[in-house]
């Protein structure tokens, strides 16, 4: 049987909205290489890059 269940599929976090996603056919090739859930997030990864290394000059 080639059919996984979806709880079977290898999961990771996204970089940009720190959610869960699984993975898809079509990233089988480069799985290692996926750190976005979607294009959305891939597109705004600058804006959270960004705003995690923020200091504060007092």
């Amino acid at each position: 049987m080639k059919h996984k269940k979806k709880g079977d599929l290898p999961e990771k976090i996204c970089l940009t909205c720190e959610r869960p996603f699984s993975w898809r056919k079509k990233w089988q090739r480069n799985w290692e290489q996926v750190k976005y859930c979607s294009e959305r997030c891939r597109r705004n990864r600058k804006n959270t890059e960004s705003s995690g290394s923020e200091t504060t000059f007092g």
